[in-house]
């Protein structure tokens, strides 16, 4: 048997997926975490051969509460099952000690087969997670933003549109685009709220 932990804040989720992984004649819910820190708590008691993990969730997020469990049984088993595929989940969460990362249109099927592939110490990622993983994989090593960079970073940040940020650093609309563009390819982003999202997740803005 394959013992089970479901860790989602939403009470309807953890019965759908209690509901569905007990018809499964090889599985068996041990336990239900509403918060992170349940999930931290629960993993400890019951230790769990997977760990099925929702990402948003009160008290302690379910990035940090991987991170934890991880840290103190580096063998546990956390199956991400959440909602988004953004960089600011999606390589945090493997980087926290996160074996798959699968999204909850998953088809039931498909998500018991990827439970049981993860406990055999196989990793499983939803389509959009791997891009993101190749993404990051393939980004040019070294390449790091210039002075004037950094400086329209934290200006995109701030929320000023291409023209007020060239107008603050006193230059053309069409040098800030570049330095936007440059700014993507270095940090492996795609669009300037991920800018906006990595320059405060960086501490770069307050």
């Amino acid at each position: 048997m394959i013992r089970i932990l479901i860790c989602d804040d939403h009470e309807i989720v953890r019965r759908g997926l209690r509901g569905y992984l007990e018809t499964e004649a090889d599985f068996t819910v041990v336990g239900e975490a509403s918060d992170g820190a349940a999930a931290v708590r629960l993993a400890s008691e019951l230790e769990p051969d997977v760990i099925l993990m929702d990402l948003v969730m009160p008290e302690v997020d379910g990035i940090e509460a991987t991170r934890r469990i991880i840290a103190a049984r580096p063998q546990a088993c956390v199956v991400v099952l959440t909602s988004f595929a953004d960089d600011s989940r999606v390589l945090p969460a493997l980087r926290a000690g996160a074996r798959s990362y699968l999204l909850k249109d998953v088809a039931a099927e498909e998500l018991g087969q990827s439970l049981r592939r993860a406990h055999r110490g196989e990793s499983v990622l939803h389509p959009a997670a791997a891009q993101r993983v190749l993404r990051e994989m393939t980004a040019p090593k070294g390449a790091e933003p210039t002075q004037r960079e950094l400086q329209v970073l934290l200006l995109v940040a701030q929320g000023l549109s291409n023209q007020a940020i060239g107008a603050r650093l006193f230059i053309t609309e069409r040098t800030v685009k570049a330095h936007i563009t440059s700014l993507l390819a270095k940090l492996g982003l795609s669009d300037r709220t991920q800018l906006a999202i990595h320059a405060h997740t960086h501490g770069l803005v307050k």
